[in-house]
This record gives C-alpha cells, structure tokens and sequence, in this order.
C-alpha cells in the first residue's frame, strides 16, 4: 500500500485516510460512533486527526457518512457531497431505500443476513442511521479536490443517486465508493442499489476508467483495496460483467 494512503476497517465497511504531508483527507468516515476508533487508528499510523482538512462523503449510507457529523464538528474539516446525496446527508431528505424487489436471490438472501447479524428486522437498518451533518461543497462530475495531487470527483449515481468515486491521477489512485466491491471472486457490482441499472452501467465506466488511466491502487467501499494491477484486474472484471 502507498505511504501516503491508510485504510481503517471497521465490522461494516471501511475508511480510507489521505495524507498530505501533515494534512489529512478522509474518504468515507465509518458507522455513528466511530470518531474515537478512527482518531485511535490514525494515531497508530503516525497521523493526527487533528490535521484533519476534508472529508469526503462518496455516499449518504450510514456506513459510510455515519461519523461525518462528529468528525466535522471536533475538527473543523471541510465536508464534501455530490449535490444529489446533500439533502439526505444534511437530514432535510429522507434516504430512499435499496431496490430489494429486483434483486437476485443471493443479495436478498445476504441483506437479510446483515440485518439478522446486527439484531435488527429487514424494515430496520443494520446500521443505525447518519446523524444529520453539515456539507460544505457539493460536487458534480469533473470537480477537482486539493489533495493528493488533485483528485477528479467522478459521479457514478446508480448506489444512490448522489455516489461518487474519486480518482487521483497523479498516484494512479482510484476510490470506488460502493460502485464496486471485492468479494472473494473479484471486484464485482456493489449490493443494496437504488437502482441496478445504473449501478451496472457505473460499475462498467470505472472498471474501463481504472484501465485507461492505467490505476495501480483501487480501494473500495468493501473489500480488501487492490494494492497493485487494479487497471488490469478492473479491465477482467469488466468482461466478466458486460
């Protein structure tokens, strides 16, 4: 893995934490409750969360957004959002639920076991949900971040309306986001889509993007990162899938 970049997992996904000589970005924040584990995770890598700059919120899912609140509030940090996710992240829109009804029987089978491993009933989230948290920018496709050299915000609605995936093309660094997961056969689709189509469709760009652009390092919303080959191993997964 690249010095620069620590990956902090937790029992339901994972954060990945940016380092800019002192300055740090965060790519997703972890379940309510995490700020403590986190700050204690990044201490452990030489870091400080105290030089904690932006976070970065690739979707509103709680796993994902559910620290973001406390983490801006203790440090200050910027929050960024794709404009779609904003309203949801801000507690002013309610979070539109999954597509389940169109889903194979596996995932079905696997959200009703999330939900059996966490004591909560398929109408109950897993994960309990975001507290409302402020965003400071709201992204679109194209958008440049200042860290890592210059990261391009890519929108990749399909997970939720407002999911993006962030790339850094300087350190051939790609961030999915739940756009694409590695499970124990490869990268493949991400589970739990507002809408699988455009999941699909999103999942087959950043797999050709990754390749293009000739990416080493793919980290993911779920699922041990790629650390090296992930163009080539994103291009496989895209033939598998098309």
């Amino acid at each position: 893995m690249r010095p620069s970049l620590h990956v902090v997992p937790f029992p339901v996904g994972q954060v990945h934490v940016w380092q800019d000589g002192a300055e740090l970005t965060l790519i997703d924040t972890g379940p309510p409750g995490s700020a403590d584990a986190l700050a204690d995770a990044v201490r452990g890598c030489g870091a400080d969360l105290g030089r904690l700059r932006r976070i970065v919120l690739t979707h509103f899912h709680p796993d994902h957004a559910g620290s973001a609140a406390e983490l801006a509030r203790r440090y200050g940090a910027e929050v960024v959002a794709h404009r779609a996710d904003a309203p949801v992240i801000r507690g002013r829109a309610p979070a539109p639920p999954p597509d389940m009804a169109g889903a194979p029987e596996w995932e079905r089978a696997l959200f009703d076991q999330v939900h059996a491993a966490s004591g909560s009933t398929s109408e109950a989230p897993a994960v309990p949900p975001a507290p409302p948290c402020r965003v400071d920018r709201e992204v679109a496709e194209g958008d440049l971040l200042d860290f890592g050299g210059g990261a391009t915000v890519l929108s990749v609605p399909g997970h939720t309306e407002g999911s993006i995936a962030v790339l850094l093309p300087e350190h051939r660094t790609l961030f999915t986001g739940d756009t694409v997961a590695r499970l124990a056969e490869g990268p493949a689709p991400g589970v739990f889509n507002l809408d699988r189509a455009r999941t699909a469709a999103a999942f087959l760009r950043l797999c050709t993007l990754a390749a293009d652009e000739g990416v080493e390092t793919v980290c993911f919303g779920h699922g041990e990162p790629l650390a090296t080959g992930g163009g080539e191993t994103l291009a496989r997964a895209a033939v598998h899938y098309s």
